[in-house]
């Protein structure tokens, strides 16, 4: 009995013994487990975080570009950040910004971060009417058309035609001999025009002009309104192409058949185009001397503009020669600004149709030949010959400009997505 006893309590502790073994294996097995998986998520951690930097990086790495070439156009390319692969996009501008975007590849671990760069100190030029002029007045000729308003500081004058309103500023000018199909404001309307809509005038003028719509007449003199690009926004552009340019490209304009890409920088002297050339710009070009763009020529901005407008600035006068094309960067808003500083009467001379330039004479007058079209003109002075025609075109009421030297990029948001 005694000895069966025995075995049966040998028996019990070995299998006592057993469980005990397998409790503490399941227990090992589970420590096991817990450790490795807070290894995983320990090594997955650091590749994640790895993997945000690089991304961070890429985004960095296309603000560093952005910042050399403020006008870049679209661009990918990948990029090695330690272990990591890095995709980053630039792309094209929308109106005035760009949607940066990085992703970072590290071991499987995919991180993208996204940034909005919008235009810092951009210029807005707001061309609110088809025809804006200083004192020195529009002057219209037989069959010349305004297909839009018209704000002038001086007196409108001729036998055209103007679609819309006309507003004239000032004490002392007048409407006279011409045609408005809406509405005038204006201190006198002289015989001889005709106004379809109503009549404003100001008290102490006259309104001897045919109105078909009712006159009125107001106490307070029309106010005046500056040109809409301000004198230290074209000192900023020629500031901005300060450089002198290649001479040699310079000098393959005046040949035949040539394509040059030129800015931003500036042209000692004139330039003086041939026939079939192409001008690109890939910045503001600033001309000392005068501009005479001859026959058949191209003047375009580069894709890297965008959604924005560039400027071509001359000292002197510019003739804008015959069957010459003028074209932005391809997407709506943007166009070709022709500007003059130039004080005579002939400070730009439009002799061909543009549907993708806007002429700007600040202190001159714009002269429209026979038969031309164009759809915008500013100026000290805007004169139109017999038959020509501005037909204003809604896209051109802000177009936006980098402006100079000071202009960039500035980071408006930054995240994860």
């Amino acid at each position: 009995m005694e000895k069966k006893s025995n075995n049966q309590e040998g028996y019990v502790v070995l299998i006592v013994t057993f469980f005990v073994m397998i409790i503490m294996l399941g227990m090992a097995l589970s420590m096991s487990f817990l450790i490795a998986n807070r290894q995983k998520s320990i090594a997955n951690t650091v590749k994640s975080t790895q993997s945000y930097y690089a991304a961070e990086a890429g985004i960095e790495d296309a603000l560093l570009r952005l910042k050399k070439t403020p006008q870049i156009s679209s661009l990918s390319y990948s990029l090695n950040v330690a272990n990591a692969i890095v995709s980053v996009d630039i792309p094209g501008t929308i109106g005035i910004s760009k949607s940066l975007t990085s992703q970072a590849n590290n071991a499987g671990m995919f991180t993208n971060v996204k940034t909005i760069c919008s235009m810092d100190n951009t210029q807005s030029a707001s061309f609110h009417y088809g025809v804006e002029v200083g004192e020195g007045g529009l002057i219209m000729g037989n069959g010349s058309e305004i297909m839009g308003n018209v704000f002038s500081g001086g007196n409108i004058s001729g036998s055209g035609t103007i679609d819309n309103d006309a507003v004239v500023s000032g004490n002392g000018h007048s409407i006279n001999g011409v045609t408005v199909k809406g509405n005038a404001f204006v201190y006198s309307c002289l015989s001889g025009a005709r106004i379809n809509g109503d009549l404003t005038y100001v008290q102490g003028g006259s309104h001897t002009c045919t109105v078909d719509g009712a006159t009125n007449m107001q106490t307070q003199e029309i106010s005046q309104q500056p040109l809409p690009i301000p004198q230290s926004q074209i000192d900023n552009w020629k500031s901005e192409a300060s450089t002198v340019c290649s001479s040699l490209e310079v000098s393959k304009l005046s040949g035949n058949n040539k394509t040059v890409s030129l800015g931003p920088c500036k042209i000692v002297g004139d330039l003086t185009f041939g026939n079939g050339d192409v001008l690109t710009l890939t910045g503001t070009v600033y001309v000392t001397g005068n501009i005479n763009l001859g026959q058949h020529n191209s003047i375009n901005l580069s894709s890297s503009y965008g959604s924005l407008g560039g400027a071509l600035v001359a000292d002197g006068a510019i003739n804008t020669g015959t069957n010459n094309i003028f074209s932005g960067s391809g997407q709506t808003g943007s166009y070709v600004l022709i500007i003059s500083t130039n004080s005579s009467d002939s400070a730009i001379s439009v002799n061909n149709n543009s549907s993708g330039a806007v002429f700007y004479a600040s202190a001159g007058a714009v002269i429209i030949s026979n038969n031309v079209s164009v759809i915008e003109a500013t100026g000290y002075k805007v004169i139109m010959n017999s038959n020509s025609k501005i037909q204003y075109s809604a896209g051109v009421v802000n177009i936006y400009f980098t402006s100079g030297p000071g202009g960039g990029w500035k980071v408006t948001s930054w995240q994860e997505y």
